[in-house]
């Protein structure tokens, strides 16, 4: 797809992968303002996820659920994928290497989070200290309530004055 702005018979040269076209040659008093956008659409899709093509590799495997940064690096080592790679710069090859060793080895996306909720569920069920502090939307690991979590427990203070008080009357 090319957008042109103005009308333009210059001759336009092609950069990059991102195919920005430059014009190269003006006729006219003020350069040609074209600018064209031909890019490609090739966002790699890896468990179910558009992985973002603009950014490295090892950042954009963290934006799966379940993988965090230690992790995609551990899983490029074992890929032979270099983590500095765009995600856009991947062959099918390498993304199908991915997708295998993620899909065969990790618990990820919605596998990852019915667990997560089944392990809650059952400390609600058996009763537990952490699954009352679950039933009642309070912090379950040992945080102090006393002056944060106002508002999940439903204590919200409004922001009062400076406190000063009013200078004494004479009487």
């Amino acid at each position: 797809m090319s957008v042109a702005f103005g009308d333009c018979t210059d001759i336009h040269r092609l950069f990059l992968s991102v195919s920005i076209c430059v014009s190269v040659q003006s006729t006219r008093k003020y350069p040609c303002r074209s600018v064209y956008f031909a890019k490609q659409n090739y966002m790699p899709r890896i468990a179910g996820i558009n992985i973002p093509e603009d950014k490295q590799i090892k950042t954009a495997l963290t934006y799966i659920y379940g993988i965090g940064l230690s992790l995609a690096r551990k899983i490029l080592n074992e890929a032979g994928v270099e983590p500095q790679l765009r995600a856009s710069q991947l062959t099918p090859e390498q993304v199908n290497k991915l997708k295998e060793i993620i899909e065969k080895e990790y618990k990820i996306e919605g596998e990852l989070r019915r667990e997560v909720m089944m392990n809650i569920k059952r400390l609600k069920d058996i009763g537990s200290w952490r699954g009352s502090r679950h039933i009642k939307g309070l912090p379950v690991r040992g945080q102090r309530t006393r002056t944060n979590t106002r508002t999940v427990r439903g204590n919200v203070r409004k922001t009062v004055g400076s406190g000063r008080k009013p200078a004494a009357t004479p009487t």
